[in-house]
């Protein structure tokens, strides 16, 4: 999202965290811009039966957790290393410097924020209330249209626990509704990976 070499210039540090090693807890302040350099990472949410409930996958290139920055709100999710990773850390006060001082960066922070907030209206308007069949085509037919890299046909880059996690569905179900939804022709199982 934003060059390393700038990230860099205003200060920002790097970070190694462990994989299943917590970045920032849910109602925890926020004080810091986090872009992944190497790894991946996840936010998500705990129930009060504990249910874990995904809001979403971030890899290389990527930031994560920055609305509550603009709007000094506390974190609504927490944000876990999925696989060890390295992190840029870079604090509030430099990153509005940063962006104050580019409005090249601005823009394009600004239109990747407005994207995130797109996806979780589509999604979220596609998961209420559907079969889980049409929940997990929902999912999939948006990963693929918001990845500029997609070919045809897509390989969807989750496994079906975080497809159940993302959609609310136990993994059992996601199992079936992938079966169906193969029978019905409208996604190809490929190696035990799914296509769309």
């Amino acid at each position: 999202m934003i060059s390393e070499n700038l990230l860099l210039k205003y200060g920002a540090v790097l970070e190694t965290y462990e994989s299943f090693q917590n970045i920032f807890l849910e109602h925890s302040k926020a004080h810091f811009y986090f872009q992944i350099k190497t790894g991946a990472v996840k936010m998500y949410n705990l129930n009060e039966s504990g249910k874990e409930f995904v809001q979403g996958f971030f890899y290389e290139r990527e930031s994560f957790g920055e609305p509550p920055l603009f709007a000094d709100f506390d974190y609504p999710a927490s944000a876990l290393a999925i696989k060890k990773s390295v992190i840029y850390k870079l604090s509030k006060a430099k990153l509005f410097q940063l962006l104050t001082e580019h409005p090249q960066v601005h823009f394009k922070f600004t239109q990747a924020l407005a994207e995130r907030l797109f996806y979780k209206s589509t999604l979220l308007k596609g998961i209420t209330g559907q079969a889980p069949d049409q929940r997990i085509l929902t999912l999939i037919d948006f990963l693929k249209e918001s990845d500029a890299t997609a070919e045809t046909p897509y390989k969807v880059p989750l496994t079906r626990q975080q497809i159940a996690d993302m959609t609310g569905h136990r993994v059992e179900t996601v199992i079936r509704a992938i079966k169906q939804l193969e029978l019905d022709g409208k996604i190809q199982i490929i190696k035990r990976k799914v296509y769309r």
